[in-house]
């Protein structure tokens, strides 16, 4: 019925609104309908402790909306600084180990895994190939990355997340990176979530319930 759903709805909102209140917690709603086919919505949640992460999801499961809800992806990582310089930029390393997201309409996140032989090249040789990643990345200067680490406590080594409000940029750039010598070492980085920035509200709301 509609006014089940309706508070169904408003009851879900309310634990979202709850922690974006907290001050312990960022929150971010992003919507993927009608952009990808096995999920609709995703959020992006930063915290100094995971405890946050498992209270609030028990909390939504056992809300009336989030007993229908099934989880296709779940991403674990934290911030931390690069082993690599940024000679083009060196600001770039404090942002590194700060977050601040949702300043973009759109976000382009997937998990990353290098291959092995990545890591059996010296520093300096690693530095060198970093050095033209980050000269092509830096040519791009709408698009944002944040680069997060999973490394020991989930599936990827790596979390990377481009907030853009230009999608052809980020298009662009991708396209860029593959032409360099870092590309090689590449052995995962799909699935890619194309999502859609929205307000806690409108990210439920866009569930069409």
């Amino acid at each position: 019925p509609k006014e089940r759903k309706e508070v169904a709805k408003k009851e879900f909102l309310e634990v979202l609104e709850e922690y974006d209140a907290n001050n312990d917690m960022i929150l971010l709603g992003y919507t993927m309908v009608g952009i990808r086919a096995d999920v609709d919505i995703m959020f992006w949640r930063i915290s100094y402790d995971m405890e946050g992460f498992q209270k609030m999801t028990t909390r939504l499961y056992q809300t009336d909306l989030g007993s229908y809800l099934t989880p296709s992806f779940s991403y674990l990582s934290q911030t931390k600084r690069s082993m690599y310089q940024d000679m083009f930029n060196p600001e770039h390393e404090e942002d590194r180990t700060h977050i601040i997201p949702g300043k973009a309409k759109y976000l382009f996140i997937y998990p990353f895994v290098k291959t092995r032989a990545w890591y059996l090249l010296t520093q300096f040789t690693r530095q060198g190939i970093m050095d033209e990643h980050i000269y092509v990345g830096n040519k791009n200067p709408s698009v944002k990355l944040n680069t997060s680490y999973s490394f020991g406590i989930d599936d990827q080594e790596f979390v990377v997340a481009f907030e853009t409000d230009y999608p052809e940029d980020f298009v662009d750039l991708v396209m860029d990176l593959r032409e360099t010598q870092g590309s090689l070492y590449v052995e995962r980085d799909t699935p890619i979530f194309s999502c859609i920035a929205n307000s806690l509200e409108d990210t439920v709301n866009s569930l069409g319930i």
